[in-house]
């Protein structure tokens, strides 16, 4: 192995090597002084002087993530403001049956939760009928013309489109003329249960009518009793 330290001790053991004190002389030109106090300001000026002064803050910005501490009401309206536009843009979250305009009704001896099944849409669609813009009067033929070929038919349920009525100063007057025909005269026997329909089918501006496959005579009561 190389070792080129091996005979420094027996060197220096002998004295024929000599150290040379470097405390003792002078520093030559080609050794520099180490920088004290004094001379800070004059060195770091010196290093400053090609340094350009910049005449406007062109830092970059950076902006950081604020955590703030949420507030339950602001987070209640904010949800409710969700819901709302939700509502307003899609229909998803209203609920027809919860409203003022929702109407339904059933047939003799026909329970109430078929209704409600009418109104999911748990029956299948099987015709339907658009009364838009005709009289009371007109309106009446058709719909009475539509019921006898649906019974002719043999379809059981289907969708009669009244509107709302919303420009009808008192009550909607042809919805309320279909509940009226629904539940009185002839259809009456006919009818097995009827409901508002469901958004996607004119919510409550038209009715589902679930119809029987026979009326519901006297006799058909009194057997049923």
């Amino acid at each position: 192995m190389y070792r080129p330290f091996e005979r420094l001790k027996i060197l220096l053991e002998n004295e024929s090597l000599v150290l040379k004190n470097s405390s003792a002389e002078p520093p030559t030109e080609s050794s520099e002084a180490l920088p004290d106090a004094q001379n800070d300001q004059t060195l770091f000026e010196k290093a400053m002087a090609d340094v350009e002064k910049i005449s406007q803050n062109i830092c970059a910005e950076h902006n950081y993530p604020t955590s703030k501490v949420s507030d339950p009401q602001q987070t209640d309206d904010s949800q409710a403001l969700l819901h709302l536009e939700n509502l307003v843009e899609t229909g998803k979250g209203f609920v027809v049956s919860d409203t003022a305009e929702y109407v339904e009704g059933i047939g003799y001896n026909v329970n109430r939760e078929v209704a409600k099944r009418l109104h999911k849409g748990e029956f299948s669609l099987q015709g339907y009928i658009d009364l838009h813009g005709l009289t009371a009067e007109h309106a009446r033929e058709v719909f009475e013309q539509f019921l006898k070929e649906s019974i002719a038919t043999g379809k059981r349920m289907v969708l009669i489109v009244h509107g709302r009525g919303l420009s009808s100063r008192a009550a909607p007057i042809l919805k309320s003329k279909v509940i009226e025909w629904l539940t009185t005269g002839p259809w009456r026997k006919w009818v097995m249960a009827f409901a508002s329909a469901r958004l996607c089918d004119g919510g409550t501006g038209a009715t589902y009518v679930l119809l029987r496959r026979r009326p519901a005579t006297k006799r058909f009561k009194k057997s049923r009793k």
